[in-house]
């Protein structure tokens, strides 16, 4: 049996904790900064949690000494933190962040680091990055490789056709910061918010738009591969105007805070969420150019006694599956591992991430 930490008390948290500790080879321990978070935390019984200060040096480091690996579930700001607490302990790390500054110092780290670090274990950057990587090793040559997801309310009842089912400062994070692409086969930054485009799949329309660190590290490891490559973040229609409103016109941009606090007063969380997920490919076999489409759509449901969220569900087996592999040695044990490194087929084989498993026929895109 493993020892675990995970970081991070809330929903996501919680969900890795009951993944890991319910399959009976992992002893988990919970930490946060808030005890009242701890004391809020719906878990196992098997869990344990610990008070810690993660900024406060050596803290987070000594409670990590002899544990296997450590699991980052925190806000973005405090992922170098957590990082920095791994290499020092010499214990293998994994996070969910999607903060494009935070994952290169990660990999700085990873040069030096005695364990595995493995970033953007997610969703969106994570098991997109090797969906999009499988695809693309059946061309001959790419021409582009266009990613595209959201955590969508089944049931939208407001102007910005939202609920939160995920960190608040992850998703401003996502709207404010620069996002990386590739466009004619060069390295660019691109403005979030941008680039809208409409969709529709098995009905439903949808909007699209540029966000920032879906991507992962692909832009790095398919560069001079590939002519187009872009993620854009799945809404209902009308989301991202407003969105654009409040963060240019009406200046929250430069105030987060305040525009996290409106957010999280105003717009309710729902257990009753489909996370959508499309990838298409398009490229060169034997000289003819084709395209190959993933699409898979993951609703909220029970895993065992408990229902979770389709973002908990996604989000949480994803990062339980990579740390599966890792402890079952079918990753390498030292150095940056990046998502597009895990093979598609082994992700989908293993016991956590058969949530991803499309129980459907995929849909029909309509531009």
């Amino acid at each position: 049996m493993k020892d675990i930490v995970v970081v991070g008390a809330g929903k996501i948290g919680a969900t890795i904790a009951n993944l890991l500790a319910d399959s009976g080879d992992y002893r988990v321990t919970v930490v946060d900064r808030s005890q009242a978070q701890l004391d809020a935390l719906e878990v196992t019984s098997a869990v344990a949690t610990a008070m810690v200060e993660i900024t406060e040096a050596g803290a987070l480091e000594a409670l990590l000494a002899g544990k296997f690996a450590v699991l980052s579930a925190a806000p973005f700001h405090l992922t170098t933190h957590i990082a920095q607490a791994a290499a020092k302990a010499g214990v293998h790390y994994l996070d969910l962040t999607e903060d494009v500054a935070s994952t290169r110092i990660v990999k700085q780290l990873a040069a030096t680091a005695a364990g595995a670090f493995i970033p953007q274990c997610g969703l969106a950057p994570g098991f997109i990055s090797i969906v999009a990587n499988d695809l693309a090793k059946r061309f001959d040559s790419l021409e582009s490789i266009r990613m595209r997801v959201g955590a969508l309310p089944q049931y939208p009842s407001n102007a910005l056709n939202y609920n939160l089912t995920w960190s608040t400062d992850g998703v401003i994070n996502e709207y404010c910061e620069p996002c990386e692409a590739i466009v004619d086969g060069e390295l660019t930054e691109v403005p979030a918010l941008e680039e809208r485009e409409e969709f529709s799949l098995d009905g439903v329309t949808y909007e699209a738009f540029n966000t920032s660190g879906g991507l992962g590290t692909l832009c790095e490891t398919l560069l001079g591969k590939v002519r187009t490559l872009n993620y854009r973040t799945i809404r209902y229609p009308g989301h991202a105007a407003i969105m654009k409103a409040l963060l240019n016109d009406l200046g929250l941009r430069d105030r987060r805070e305040i525009l996290k606090d409106i957010l999280e007063n105003a717009l309710p969380t729902t257990m009753q969420d489909v996370v959508v997920i499309f990838v298409t490919v398009s490229g060169r076999k034997k000289g003819r150019l084709l395209q190959e489409t993933y699409a898979n759509k993951v609703y909220s449901g029970h895993i065992g006694a408990r229902l979770y969220s389709g973002i908990q569900i996604t989000t949480a087996s994803a990062i339980c599956a990579v740390l599966d592999m890792l402890a079952n040695g079918d990753l390498p044990q030292q150095g940056f591992i990046r998502q597009e490194d895990i093979a598609l087929d082994t992700f989908l084989a293993n016991r956590f991430g058969k949530a991803y498993a499309q129980v459907e026929a995929a849909g029909r895109l309509v531009a």
